[in-house]
Protein backbone atom coordinates (compact mmCIF):
# COMPACT_ATOMS: atom_id res chain seq x y z
CA UNK A 1 0.00 0.00 0.00
CA UNK A 2 1.20 3.51 -0.80
CA UNK A 3 -0.04 6.88 0.42
CA UNK A 4 1.13 10.47 0.31
CA UNK A 5 1.32 10.86 4.10
CA UNK A 6 1.68 7.96 6.52
CA UNK A 7 0.63 9.05 10.02
CA UNK A 8 1.81 7.05 13.02
CA UNK A 9 -0.53 7.57 15.96
CA UNK A 10 -4.31 7.94 16.17
CA UNK A 11 -4.47 10.47 18.97
CA UNK A 12 -5.70 14.04 18.51
CA UNK A 13 -2.59 15.17 16.58
CA UNK A 14 -2.64 12.33 14.06
CA UNK A 15 -6.41 12.41 13.61
CA UNK A 16 -6.55 16.18 13.19
CA UNK A 17 -3.67 16.09 10.69
CA UNK A 18 -5.52 13.44 8.66
CA UNK A 19 -8.65 15.59 8.72
CA UNK A 20 -6.79 18.74 7.61
CA UNK A 21 -5.09 16.83 4.79
CA UNK A 22 -8.38 15.28 3.68
CA UNK A 23 -9.93 18.72 3.33
CA UNK A 24 -6.87 19.87 1.36
CA UNK A 25 -7.15 16.90 -1.03
CA UNK A 26 -4.03 15.11 0.28
CA UNK A 27 -4.42 11.39 0.97
CA UNK A 28 -3.17 9.77 4.16
CA UNK A 29 -3.29 6.57 6.22
CA UNK A 30 -3.39 6.60 10.04
CA UNK A 31 -1.84 3.70 11.96
CA UNK A 32 -2.79 3.39 15.65
CA UNK A 33 -1.35 0.65 17.85
CA UNK A 34 -4.29 0.53 20.30
CA UNK A 35 -7.89 -0.48 19.72
CA UNK A 36 -10.63 2.11 19.22
CA UNK A 37 -12.11 1.71 22.69
CA UNK A 38 -8.74 2.38 24.35
CA UNK A 39 -8.04 5.44 22.20
CA UNK A 40 -11.45 6.93 22.91
CA UNK A 41 -11.15 6.60 26.69
CA UNK A 42 -7.50 7.71 27.08
CA UNK A 43 -7.64 10.52 29.69
CA UNK A 44 -5.48 13.52 28.88
CA UNK A 45 -5.88 17.29 28.62
CA UNK A 46 -9.12 19.18 28.86
CA UNK A 47 -8.39 22.86 28.15
CA UNK A 48 -8.62 24.03 24.52
CA UNK A 49 -7.14 27.34 23.44
CA UNK A 50 -9.21 29.66 21.28
CA UNK A 51 -7.15 28.71 18.21
CA UNK A 52 -7.67 24.99 18.85
CA UNK A 53 -11.43 25.47 19.06
CA UNK A 54 -11.37 27.48 15.83
CA UNK A 55 -9.42 24.74 14.01
CA UNK A 56 -11.75 21.98 15.20
CA UNK A 57 -14.73 23.98 14.00
CA UNK A 58 -13.07 24.58 10.64
CA UNK A 59 -12.68 20.85 9.97
CA UNK A 60 -16.24 19.95 10.92
CA UNK A 61 -15.49 18.78 14.47
CA UNK A 62 -17.19 21.64 16.27
CA UNK A 63 -20.84 20.62 16.64
CA UNK A 64 -20.60 18.62 19.87
CA UNK A 65 -17.78 20.83 21.12
CA UNK A 66 -20.03 23.90 20.80
CA UNK A 67 -22.94 22.05 22.39
CA UNK A 68 -21.14 20.43 25.33
CA UNK A 69 -17.90 22.37 25.82
CA UNK A 70 -17.67 24.75 28.77
CA UNK A 71 -16.49 28.18 27.63
CA UNK A 72 -14.33 29.94 30.23
CA UNK A 73 -13.66 33.67 30.22
CA UNK A 74 -10.89 33.52 32.80
CA UNK A 75 -9.17 31.78 35.68
CA UNK A 76 -8.86 32.52 39.37
CA UNK A 77 -5.50 32.76 41.12
CA UNK A 78 -5.44 32.13 44.87
CA UNK A 79 -2.41 33.13 46.89
CA UNK A 80 -1.62 34.57 50.30
CA UNK A 81 -5.19 33.81 51.39
CA UNK A 82 -6.69 35.97 48.62
CA UNK A 83 -8.40 35.38 45.26
CA UNK A 84 -7.84 37.30 42.03
CA UNK A 85 -9.67 36.65 38.75
CA UNK A 86 -8.14 37.23 35.31
CA UNK A 87 -10.66 38.31 32.65
CA UNK A 88 -9.33 36.75 29.43
CA UNK A 89 -11.55 38.50 26.84
CA UNK A 90 -10.82 41.90 28.36
CA UNK A 91 -7.08 41.21 28.41
CA UNK A 92 -6.76 39.55 24.97
CA UNK A 93 -9.28 41.30 22.76
CA UNK A 94 -11.90 38.58 23.07
CA UNK A 95 -10.07 35.23 23.28
CA UNK A 96 -11.30 32.50 25.62
CA UNK A 97 -10.60 28.87 26.45
CA UNK A 98 -12.99 25.90 26.41
CA UNK A 99 -13.11 22.89 28.72
CA UNK A 100 -13.69 19.85 26.50
CA UNK A 101 -11.85 16.66 27.32
CA UNK A 102 -9.30 15.20 24.89
CA UNK A 103 -11.30 11.96 24.95
CA UNK A 104 -14.23 13.84 23.40
CA UNK A 105 -12.03 15.51 20.78
CA UNK A 106 -10.72 12.08 19.80
CA UNK A 107 -14.22 10.59 19.57
CA UNK A 108 -15.32 13.40 17.26
CA UNK A 109 -12.26 13.08 15.01
CA UNK A 110 -12.43 9.26 14.86
CA UNK A 111 -16.06 9.45 13.77
CA UNK A 112 -15.22 11.95 11.02
CA UNK A 113 -12.23 9.96 9.81
CA UNK A 114 -14.17 6.71 9.59
CA UNK A 115 -17.09 8.39 7.85
CA UNK A 116 -15.25 10.59 5.36
CA UNK A 117 -11.48 10.25 5.55
CA UNK A 118 -8.78 7.84 4.46
CA UNK A 119 -7.88 4.56 6.18
CA UNK A 120 -7.65 4.57 9.99
CA UNK A 121 -6.23 1.24 11.15
CA UNK A 122 -6.56 0.39 14.84
CA UNK A 123 -4.33 -2.27 16.42
CA UNK A 124 -1.68 -1.56 13.81
CA UNK A 125 1.62 -1.82 15.66
CA UNK A 126 4.47 0.02 13.95
CA UNK A 127 7.87 -1.67 14.19
CA UNK A 128 10.10 0.65 12.17
CA UNK A 129 10.38 3.59 9.81
CA UNK A 130 12.78 2.82 6.96
CA UNK A 131 14.38 5.23 4.52
CA UNK A 132 13.40 8.47 6.21
CA UNK A 133 16.21 10.21 4.34
CA UNK A 134 15.06 8.89 0.95
CA UNK A 135 12.24 10.03 -1.34
CA UNK A 136 10.17 6.89 -0.56
CA UNK A 137 10.15 6.15 3.18
CA UNK A 138 8.29 3.09 4.46
CA UNK A 139 6.49 2.17 7.66
CA UNK A 140 6.66 -1.47 8.72
CA UNK A 141 3.78 -2.58 10.91
CA UNK A 142 1.64 -5.55 11.96
CA UNK A 143 -2.12 -5.50 11.46
CA UNK A 144 -4.58 -8.37 11.85
CA UNK A 145 -1.70 -10.76 12.42
CA UNK A 146 0.14 -9.88 9.20
CA UNK A 147 3.36 -7.91 8.78
CA UNK A 148 2.78 -5.16 6.25
CA UNK A 149 4.57 -2.20 4.70
CA UNK A 150 3.15 1.23 3.96
CA UNK A 151 5.25 3.30 1.56
CA UNK A 152 4.77 7.05 1.72
CA UNK A 153 5.95 10.33 0.30
CA UNK A 154 6.15 11.57 3.90
CA UNK A 155 5.92 9.98 7.35
CA UNK A 156 4.55 11.93 10.32
CA UNK A 157 5.19 10.70 13.85
CA UNK A 158 2.27 11.57 16.15
CA UNK A 159 2.88 8.58 18.41
CA UNK A 160 4.10 10.31 21.55
CA UNK A 161 7.28 10.18 23.59
CA UNK A 162 7.35 6.37 23.75
CA UNK A 163 6.56 5.88 20.06
CA UNK A 164 8.77 4.56 17.30
CA UNK A 165 8.91 7.71 15.16
CA UNK A 166 11.22 9.76 17.37
CA UNK A 167 13.77 6.95 17.55
CA UNK A 168 13.83 6.79 13.73
CA UNK A 169 15.78 10.07 13.80
CA UNK A 170 19.44 9.04 14.19
CA UNK A 171 20.62 9.81 17.71
CA UNK A 172 23.63 11.80 16.52
CA UNK A 173 21.32 14.11 14.54
CA UNK A 174 18.95 15.04 17.36
CA UNK A 175 19.44 17.12 20.48
CA UNK A 176 17.28 16.66 23.56
CA UNK A 177 16.57 19.31 26.19
CA UNK A 178 14.93 18.19 29.41
CA UNK A 179 13.93 19.32 32.89
CA UNK A 180 12.42 17.04 35.53
CA UNK A 181 10.56 18.82 38.31
CA UNK A 182 10.96 17.77 41.97
CA UNK A 183 7.24 17.19 42.49
CA UNK A 184 4.25 15.48 40.90
CA UNK A 185 0.48 15.93 40.73
CA UNK A 186 -2.02 13.68 42.46
CA UNK A 187 -5.07 13.95 40.21
CA UNK A 188 -8.60 12.82 40.96
CA UNK A 189 -11.80 12.65 38.94
CA UNK A 190 -14.85 13.03 41.16
CA UNK A 191 -18.59 12.84 40.67
CA UNK A 192 -19.05 16.25 42.23
CA UNK A 193 -20.12 19.57 40.69
CA UNK A 194 -17.31 22.15 40.39
CA UNK A 195 -17.32 24.67 43.19
CA UNK A 196 -16.56 27.49 40.75
CA UNK A 197 -17.39 27.96 37.07
CA UNK A 198 -13.73 28.55 36.06
CA UNK A 199 -10.39 26.98 36.96
CA UNK A 200 -8.76 27.89 40.27
CA UNK A 201 -4.96 27.86 40.53
CA UNK A 202 -3.82 27.96 44.16
CA UNK A 203 -0.40 28.82 45.58
CA UNK A 204 -0.19 27.63 49.18
CA UNK A 205 2.49 27.03 51.83
CA UNK A 206 1.24 23.43 51.72
CA UNK A 207 1.85 23.18 47.97
CA UNK A 208 -0.01 23.83 44.71
CA UNK A 209 -3.62 22.85 44.01
CA UNK A 210 -5.83 23.11 40.92
CA UNK A 211 -9.62 22.91 40.71
CA UNK A 212 -10.84 22.07 37.21
CA UNK A 213 -13.78 20.17 35.72
CA UNK A 214 -14.84 17.84 32.94
CA UNK A 215 -18.57 18.56 32.96
CA UNK A 216 -21.00 20.54 35.18
CA UNK A 217 -21.32 17.36 37.27
CA UNK A 218 -17.72 16.06 37.24
CA UNK A 219 -14.73 17.76 38.89
CA UNK A 220 -11.06 17.27 38.00
CA UNK A 221 -8.78 18.22 40.90
CA UNK A 222 -5.02 18.13 41.50
CA UNK A 223 -2.64 18.35 44.44
CA UNK A 224 1.12 18.84 44.38
CA UNK A 225 2.77 15.79 45.98
CA UNK A 226 6.37 14.52 46.28
CA UNK A 227 7.78 12.46 43.43
CA UNK A 228 7.26 8.75 44.04
CA UNK A 229 3.97 9.24 45.89
CA UNK A 230 1.72 6.18 46.00
CA UNK A 231 -1.94 7.11 45.38
CA UNK A 232 -2.90 4.45 47.95
CA UNK A 233 -1.35 6.68 50.63
CA UNK A 234 -4.01 9.29 49.87
CA UNK A 235 -7.47 8.01 50.85
CA UNK A 236 -10.34 10.10 49.53
CA UNK A 237 -11.01 12.03 52.74
CA UNK A 238 -7.35 13.02 53.02
CA UNK A 239 -7.42 14.33 49.44
CA UNK A 240 -10.55 16.40 50.03
CA UNK A 241 -9.25 17.80 53.33
CA UNK A 242 -5.95 18.79 51.74
CA UNK A 243 -7.67 20.45 48.79
CA UNK A 244 -9.83 22.50 51.14
CA UNK A 245 -6.75 23.58 53.09
CA UNK A 246 -4.85 24.70 50.00
CA UNK A 247 -7.79 26.64 48.53
CA UNK A 248 -8.55 28.40 51.84
CA UNK A 249 -9.38 32.12 51.74
CA UNK A 250 -8.98 34.55 54.62
CA UNK A 251 -12.19 36.31 53.57
CA UNK A 252 -14.23 33.08 53.42
CA UNK A 253 -13.01 30.70 56.14
CA UNK A 254 -15.98 28.36 55.60
CA UNK A 255 -15.30 27.93 51.85
CA UNK A 256 -15.22 24.26 50.89
CA UNK A 257 -15.18 22.14 47.74
CA UNK A 258 -18.26 20.10 46.90
CA UNK A 259 -17.39 16.49 47.63
CA UNK A 260 -18.48 13.34 45.83
CA UNK A 261 -17.33 9.82 44.92
CA UNK A 262 -13.78 9.68 43.55
CA UNK A 263 -13.80 7.58 40.37
CA UNK A 264 -10.13 7.93 39.33
CA UNK A 265 -6.91 8.67 41.18
CA UNK A 266 -3.38 8.80 39.75
CA UNK A 267 -0.01 10.46 40.20
CA UNK A 268 1.34 12.45 37.24
CA UNK A 269 5.07 13.29 36.96
CA UNK A 270 6.06 16.80 35.89
CA UNK A 271 8.63 17.32 33.15
CA UNK A 272 9.64 19.54 30.26
CA UNK A 273 11.22 17.93 27.20
CA UNK A 274 12.05 19.03 23.64
CA UNK A 275 13.84 17.24 20.82
CA UNK A 276 15.33 19.15 17.90
CA UNK A 277 14.95 19.15 14.96
CA UNK A 278 11.35 18.09 14.36
CA UNK A 279 12.21 16.91 10.83
CA UNK A 280 14.64 14.34 9.46
CA UNK A 281 14.43 13.92 5.70
CA UNK A 282 10.82 12.96 5.00
CA UNK A 283 10.05 12.07 8.59
CA UNK A 284 8.33 14.83 10.59
CA UNK A 285 7.49 14.79 14.30
CA UNK A 286 4.48 16.42 15.93
CA UNK A 287 3.01 16.69 19.41
CA UNK A 288 4.44 14.60 22.25
CA UNK A 289 6.80 12.84 19.84
CA UNK A 290 8.71 16.13 19.74
CA UNK A 291 7.94 17.94 23.01
CA UNK A 292 6.32 17.62 26.43
CA UNK A 293 5.29 20.39 28.81
CA UNK A 294 4.16 20.20 32.44
CA UNK A 295 0.37 20.46 32.59
CA UNK A 296 0.29 23.67 34.61
CA UNK A 297 -0.17 25.92 31.58
CA UNK A 298 -2.54 23.58 29.66
CA UNK A 299 -0.31 23.63 26.57
CA UNK A 300 0.25 19.95 25.63
CA UNK A 301 -2.73 19.21 23.38
CA UNK A 302 -2.76 22.75 22.06
CA UNK A 303 0.90 22.57 21.02
CA UNK A 304 0.16 19.35 19.13
CA UNK A 305 -2.69 21.08 17.30
CA UNK A 306 -0.43 23.99 16.37
CA UNK A 307 2.18 21.56 15.01
CA UNK A 308 -0.23 19.77 12.70
CA UNK A 309 -1.82 23.01 11.50
CA UNK A 310 1.62 24.20 10.37
CA UNK A 311 2.42 20.76 8.92
CA UNK A 312 -0.86 20.37 7.04
CA UNK A 313 -0.35 23.79 5.47
CA UNK A 314 3.17 22.81 4.40
CA UNK A 315 2.09 19.44 2.95
CA UNK A 316 -0.81 21.04 1.08
CA UNK A 317 1.57 23.66 -0.30
CA UNK A 318 3.89 20.89 -1.48
CA UNK A 319 0.99 19.10 -3.19
CA UNK A 320 -0.25 22.28 -4.87
CA UNK A 321 3.06 23.82 -5.96
CA UNK A 322 5.76 21.16 -5.75
CA UNK A 323 7.70 23.47 -3.43
CA UNK A 324 9.16 22.15 -0.17
CA UNK A 325 9.81 25.64 1.19
CA UNK A 326 7.25 25.37 3.99
CA UNK A 327 8.26 21.80 4.83
CA UNK A 328 11.88 22.88 5.12
CA UNK A 329 10.80 25.61 7.56
CA UNK A 330 8.47 23.31 9.55
CA UNK A 331 10.81 22.51 12.43
CA UNK A 332 11.99 26.09 12.97
CA UNK A 333 8.43 27.44 12.67
CA UNK A 334 7.06 25.06 15.27
CA UNK A 335 9.99 25.27 17.66
CA UNK A 336 9.58 29.02 18.03
CA UNK A 337 6.09 28.43 19.44
CA UNK A 338 7.16 25.33 21.37
CA UNK A 339 9.84 27.21 23.29
CA UNK A 340 7.45 30.06 24.05
CA UNK A 341 5.03 27.50 25.48
CA UNK A 342 7.81 25.72 27.37
CA UNK A 343 8.80 29.01 28.97
CA UNK A 344 5.21 29.85 29.90
CA UNK A 345 4.63 26.39 31.39
CA UNK A 346 7.91 26.60 33.31
CA UNK A 347 7.02 30.04 34.67
CA UNK A 348 3.53 28.92 35.75
CA UNK A 349 4.93 25.76 37.33
CA UNK A 350 7.79 27.32 39.27
CA UNK A 351 5.68 30.28 40.41
CA UNK A 352 2.84 28.18 41.80
CA UNK A 353 4.61 25.12 43.26
CA UNK A 354 6.66 24.83 46.44
CA UNK A 355 9.98 23.10 45.79
CA UNK A 356 11.11 20.58 48.44
CA UNK A 357 13.97 22.76 49.69
CA UNK A 358 12.29 26.09 49.02
CA UNK A 359 13.48 28.95 51.21
CA UNK A 360 11.31 31.76 52.60
CA UNK A 361 13.09 34.07 50.13
CA UNK A 362 11.93 31.88 47.21
CA UNK A 363 8.37 31.96 48.51
CA UNK A 364 8.41 35.74 48.76
CA UNK A 365 9.60 35.94 45.14
CA UNK A 366 6.68 33.75 44.06
CA UNK A 367 4.20 35.92 45.96
CA UNK A 368 5.72 39.05 44.45
CA UNK A 369 5.21 37.67 40.95
CA UNK A 370 1.61 36.68 41.70
CA UNK A 371 0.96 40.11 43.15
CA UNK A 372 2.40 41.65 39.98
CA UNK A 373 -0.01 39.61 37.84
CA UNK A 374 -2.90 40.70 40.06
CA UNK A 375 -2.03 44.40 39.92
CA UNK A 376 -0.28 45.01 36.59
CA UNK A 377 -2.44 45.01 33.43
CA UNK A 378 0.70 44.26 31.39
CA UNK A 379 1.61 41.19 33.46
CA UNK A 380 -1.99 39.97 33.47
CA UNK A 381 -2.27 40.42 29.70
CA UNK A 382 0.94 38.46 29.12
CA UNK A 383 -0.39 35.52 31.11
CA UNK A 384 -3.78 35.71 29.40
CA UNK A 385 -2.20 35.89 25.92
CA UNK A 386 -0.16 32.77 26.56
CA UNK A 387 -2.95 30.87 28.27
CA UNK A 388 -5.55 31.50 25.57
CA UNK A 389 -3.01 30.68 22.84
CA UNK A 390 -0.34 32.29 20.73
CA UNK A 391 -0.77 32.44 16.92
CA UNK A 392 -0.29 29.11 15.14
CA UNK A 393 2.60 29.37 12.70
Amino acid sequence: MHTTVGIIGGGPAGLLLARLLHRAGVDSVVLESRDRAYVERRQRAGILEQGTVDVLRSVGAGARLDREGLVHDGIELRFDGRAHRLDFPALTGGRRVTVYAQTEVVKDLVALQLAEGGPLLFEAEVHAVDGADTDRPAIRYTHEGREQTLTCDYVVGCDGFHGIARTAVPEHLRTTYERTYPYSWLGILAEAPPVYDELIYAHSPRGFALASMRTPAVSRLYLQVPNGTDPADWPDERVWDELDARFALDSAPDWRLKRGPVTQKAVLPMRSWVTEPMRHGRLLLAGDAAHIVPPTGAKGLNLAVADVVVLARALAHRADTGSEELLEAYSDTCLRRVWRAEHFSYAMTTTLHAAPAQSPFDTRLQLAQLERIATSPHAAAELADNYTGLPMG
